[in-house]
């Protein structure tokens, strides 16, 4: 068995533990301060706060250890050195920075305090629309999981959702009552649904493709459902059989039955940057159908990248266009990682104000009708990314890892998680110590 396939094991670590990276890089360590930047690109240890977040005790020693290059900036600007480059090893840390000789821009001497300024207000951008605390919706077990073609045994997917509930997940997408025909794998959402309806501490919305999977959620104990349109035209097509005026017809209905119920209607938009068929999407189609989600009292909408093509230049002019005509506290985003973009495209819609997040356990994930798309995000990388950026979720990932564990060892492949496969090589290789 290989290292990426070995348990986690996390009641066998060594002192170096698992669980002690990741408290390093939790949500108890601190934001870095525009005075901890540097000029350079750093990487620093996270160091823990108090309940009161405040870091200011032991500062200057702090800041004397940890940045080392400030108290030689002076000295080295006036080296002989065109581009000359300071690093400093720590235990726990590496930190690099970059001195320009100030005799190569005599018109530009170096300025410590107009640096430091300049550095915060760089920093404070950053951070400036970065949300305190971000929802993650954990959609592994329907939209993760519907693309698996071996059929994942019901009690494995009711054990899922109990793990992913317990982990602190706000919200679950438990399945989808869609026809079996075009999703065997989701054959069993009444049985899974009538299973996990008691569950307390999340939500466990499902899909409905139309009135008809409507009634028989809320037959089977559905509190909360979703309905999903397109942006592409051809999508809609082969997706759902239907253009999307068509599509929004049918949610008209399911939102109006759900309104007499009281039952929330979440909104999904898929192909919000680029189709399978018809390329590049418009970011005017994306608003146009979020808004119609929108005015049928969807009271969020998330906005799925359902091949994965998209980048922070794609999505950004997207997100624009639906800010527009959606309040930005009612939207979500949903990536795909087909090419690796997820995470930095999920870090500028947080830039943006976006506080909803959709991913998947072990980045489970796929269309049956859009050819080539990889799994989701993986849950965990996006917990992992805000406990370092200090962002609060809720979640506890060492459980968070126990269940990407729980659901690859019985799919019989390594997790999708790259922060998962990162933590079982230094298991594994730490036992070897």
């Amino acid at each position: 068995m290989s290292s990426l396939e070995e348990p986690l094991g996390f009641d066998k670590l060594p002192s170096m533990s698992t669980v002690d990276m990741i408290q390093r890089f939790s949500s108890g360590a601190c934001r870095p301060s525009a005075d901890e930047m540097g000029m350079g690109s750093c990487w620093i240890e996270g160091r823990s706060c108090s309940s009161s977040n405040s870091c200011e005790e032991d500062y200057e020693e702090y800041t004397r250890e940890t940045f080392p290059w400030k108290r030689h900036t002076r000295d080295l600007s006036h080296g002989n050195s065109y581009g000359q480059r300071t690093m400093s090893l720590g235990r726990n840390h590496a930190v690099c920075g970059t001195v320009w000789d100030s005799r190569c821009f005599p018109d530009r001497q170096y300025n410590s305090k107009s640096n430091d300024n300049d550095t915060r207000d760089l920093t404070n951008k950053f951070w400036k629309g970065i949300p305190k605390f971000v929802k993650i919706v954990e959609v592994g077990p329907r939209d993760g999981l519907q693309n698996e073609k071996n059929i994942v045994p019901t009690d494995v997917k009711i054990e899922l959702i109990h793990r992913l509930v317990s982990s602190g997940l706000p919200v679950v997408e438990a399945t989808s009552f869609v026809s079996p025909k075009w999703v065997p794998q989701l054959a069993d959402a009444r049985d899974v649904m009538k299973a996990v309806q008691s569950l307390e501490g999340s939500r466990l919305p499902v899909l409905t493709p139309n009135l008809k999977g409507f009634e028989a959620a809320v037959a089977a104990g559905a509190k909360e459902v979703a309905v999903f349109a397109s942006a592409s035209e051809s999508f809609s097509k082969s997706n759902i059989n239907c253009s999307i005026e068509e599509s929004l017809a049918r949610y008209r209905a399911v939102t109006r039955a759900a309104k007499e119920l009281g039952i929330p209607v979440r909104g999904y938009v898929s192909c919000v940057v680029g189709c399978p068929v018809e390329g590049a999407i418009s970011p005017s189609k994306v608003a146009y159908v979020a808004k119609e989600l929108y005015d049928m009292d969807c009271f969020e909408i998330s906005l799925g990248d359902t091949i994965g093509v998209g980048t922070c230049g794609t999505v950004i002019p997207m997100l624009e266009a639906v800010m527009a005509v959606v309040p930005v506290k009612k939207l979500a985003v949903h990536f795909h990682d087909t090419y690796g973009q997820s995470l930095p495209n999920i870090l500028v819609s947080l830039q943006m104000g976006i506080s909803t997040v959709d991913s998947s356990i072990a980045g489970l994930g796929g269309c049956p009708y859009a050819k080539g798309a990889s799994g989701n995000v993986a849950t965990e990388d996006v917990v992992y990314m805000l406990n370092g950026l200090g962002v609060k979720t809720n979640v506890d990932l060492p459980k968070l890892l126990s269940a990407g564990d729980f659901i690859s060892k019985h799919l019989g492949r390594p997790s999708g998680s790259k922060t998962a496969i990162a933590l079982s090589r230094v298991t594994s290789d730490a036992s070897k110590i």
